[in-house]
């Protein structure tokens, strides 16, 4: 058979999964953990070197920005406007886990009725809807009809809410004194833009990036904009270094970055506690000789494996699915050793695929480690009860949760980072597995393990950018060519309710179909709809939903959870998540369940079934890249359908499109901490 031509990136379609929309205490409570770091950070930055001398030889922007840091350091501006944050509180010691059986998730807690009732009453006599005040109200406080009408432009702070609705709102309440030269509307879309710019993965803008697209809103002064968002406290200002001053006279060069306080925050947290694990030695758990003599009995790179964690705060590992099976050789030494290790997984799929390759329950997912649902819990200092801790998936990790899981790790313990490096990032901001590859900052074991099969030889293909024809006798790969939007979800929908089933016996339940984005004529919204009319028809009795739909739940920003429909009642949609049920509450189904026959690569990643059926549909074109091909042909175990409509298109994007880049700090902040660094 010959090989597929496939499909797009997912541009900021999977940014449109339900749970983008909502705010979940989930969340909630990863960013307020964060925060207890904050006086450690401040601490260990006073430890340091001052910051570099620079800024001299600069003009313009960064000449302007650079002078607004110093007028606030030297004191013109009130330090507390921009960097001083609220005392944490002490760390408190950690309560066991505890497992509740079916999970509800909760909701952020709601605004108080009078506070929504007088932003309903400020957006109404502004022209906007009044179902934005209870949104509006959680986004703002409770001061939040106060400051509508002292600064309309705050209403961007609102989900959803694009700078043309906030202009007209501007405009009803402001009159003649809203105009696009308002300081106020330069500053709340410099925050706006930084919020796209996080939710497409950068933690950082440069300052021309920034400025470019403020003048694309319309700000006359982007430069003053941005000032006036610093000054404010609204966003933060860095000068990093970049290469090396010329001679002694020169000083070195640097550029100016701007970004939220959330991202500076978590990227700097991340530094250290990877730094921490790196610069310390791990806790003797195990004699030397038992270590050898684990390593001695594995094959190849898993010995290599071994033997790294053996000595080493933090490990990479790189890999595909069949390289799983050195982090398992890995988990099971430690096992025998008397070590406390697990393993932590992207999602519940990927947890039930891993935990049948390890000795013991010793699997759980990102999520369920840290909020203390799943795994072993934490110790009396609050830190994870672990001696070794892997991480499989690990380019799903953003910043903010990769700093949560490297500052919650006692002293003494192993980090081991493991995933595919050919695979989609995060959709949280920041590129953490990659920026540490890059760094070379630890060991780094390269799984020589490949994935077997067609599907194997052609995903590896793609891997470095060749589209290769490859044999596949037994149907493991199948092209079906088709013209337009409405043969594709004819086509899709008999491949996954006739012609898989009948030709290689997977049924439909165990078929996935992959697709790039949500909207468009073959998005998931069309295909859902059309898979649901062929194989679970039914009136949507509860919010569009019957028993035995297949669903996709968002429980938090960037996570997607497979599952199906068992029932409905008073408390809200009842789901079966990988063998957990999950009560959805009435109010949160519309945001945060969508149905789940048809899902983005994004929603994918971490999971894989029997059988994917990748759909790339005409208007595909400017979505595709190689990882976005890459990991949604490899989300097929035994065989792939390739419903193909973008010609010459998929072997372009495998060969010449490859990742889009984005903008981090985490190189520069680690550089200086690693062994071998200048004091």
């Amino acid at each position: 058979m010959s090989t597929p031509e496939t499909p797009e990136e997912p541009r900021s379609a999977d940014d449109d999964t339900p749970a983008e929309g909502a705010q979940v205490s989930e969340a909630e409570a990863e960013l307020a953990a964060q925060r207890l770091e904050r006086e450690r950070i401040e601490r260990r930055k006073a430890e340091r070197q001052g910051p570099i001398e620079a800024g001299a030889k600069l003009s313009g922007t960064a000449a302007d920005l650079l002078a607004a840091v110093r007028a606030v350091e030297s004191g013109e501006k009130p330090p507390a406007t921009v960097f001083e944050e609220a005392r944490p509180a002490p760390r408190r010691p950690a309560p066991e886990p505890v497992r509740r059986a079916p999970v509800v998730p909760e909701g952020p807690a709601a605004p108080a009725e009078g506070t929504v009732g007088e932003v309903r009453e400020v957006l109404t006599r502004g022209g906007a809807p009044a179902a934005l005040a209870a949104p509006a109200a959680a986004a703002l406080g409770e001061d939040a009809a106060d400051l509508l009408r002292e600064d309309p432009w705050q209403l961007l702070r609102v989900p959803g809410v694009r700078p043309e609705q906030a202009d007209g709102f501007a405009r009803a309440l402001l009159g003649g004194e809203a105009g696009p030269d308002d300081e106020r509307r330069g500053r709340a879309l410099t925050v706006w833009l930084l919020e796209q710019a996080a939710a497409a993965g950068h933690t950082v803008l440069e300052t021309a990036a920034l400025t470019e697209a403020l003048s694309r809103q319309g700000v006359p002064g982007p430069e003053d904009a941005v000032r006036n968002a610093i000054a404010e406290g609204d966003v933060l200002v860095f000068q990093d270094a970049v290469g090396e001053a010329v001679g002694e006279d020169e000083e070195q060069p640097v550029r100016v970055l701007v970004g939220l306080e959330r991202c500076a925050l978590a990227e700097e947290s991340l530094a250290d506690g990877l730094a921490r694990l790196i610069n310390s030695a791990p806790k003797q758990d195990g004699t030397a000789e038992e270590w050898e003599r684990a390593a001695s009995a594995a094959e190849g790179s898993a010995a290599d494996l071994i033997r790294a964690a053996s000595g080493h705060g933090l490990v990479l590992h790189t890999g595909g699915e069949a390289a799983l099976a050195e982090p398992a050789a890995l988990l099971n030494a430690a096992h025998g050793m008397g070590l406390r290790a697990w393993a932590a997984t992207h999602s519940p799929v990927g947890r039930e695929r891993f935990a049948s390759r390890v000795d013991g329950p010793a699997v759980a997912t990102v999520a369920g480690l840290l909020s203390g649902a799943e795994g072993p819990g934490r110790d009396p200092e609050g830190a994870l009860a672990v001696d070794l801790l892997v991480v499989l998936d690990a380019p799903q990790l953003d910043v903010e949760t990769a700093a949560l899981l490297s500052e919650s790790l006692p002293d003494g313990a192993r980090l081991v980072l493991s995933g595919d490096p050919a695979v989609l990032w995060s959709v949280g901001p920041g590129r953490v597995f990659a920026d540490l590859l890059a760094v070379r900052a630890c060991p780094q074991i390269a799984s020589r393990r490949p994935d077997p099969g067609p599907l194997g030889e052609l995903v590896s293909g793609i891997g470095v950018g060749e589209l290769l024809q490859v044999e596949a006798p037994e149907k493991e790969v199948v092209i079906v060519p088709v013209r337009d939007a409405g043969e594709a979800v004819h086509r899709t929908v008999q491949l996954v309710a006739d012609s898989v089933p009948r030709a290689l016996g997977v049924p439909a339940e165990e078929t996935q179909v992959i697709t790039p984005g949500h909207g468009g004529a073959v998005g998931t919204r069309v295909l859902n709809a059309a898979l649901k009319e062929r194989l679970n028809p039914g009136p949507g009795r509860f919010a569009g939903f019957d028993p035995g739909d297949r669903v996709a739940w968002s429980p938090a920003p960037g996570r997607t959870l497979p599952g199906r429909v068992v029932g409905a009642d008073g408390q809200g949609l009842r789901l079966d998540c990988a063998g957990e049920t999950v009560v959805v509450p009435r109010d949160r189904v519309e945001q945060t369940v969508r149905h789940g026959w048809a899902l983005t690569a994004h929603q994918a990643v971490g999971a894989r079934w029997p059988a994917a059926v990748v759909v790339l549909p005409g208007d595909a074109v400017p979505a595709l890249s190689r990882p976005w091909i890459y990991t949604a042909f490899s989300r097929a175990d035994r065989h792939l359908s390739v419903v193909h409509g973008v010609d010459q298109a998929l072997q372009r994007a495998v060969a010449e499109v490859p990742a889009k880049p984005r903008t981090t700090r985490l190189p520069v902040l680690l550089a200086p901490q690693l062994p071998g660094a200048a004091d």
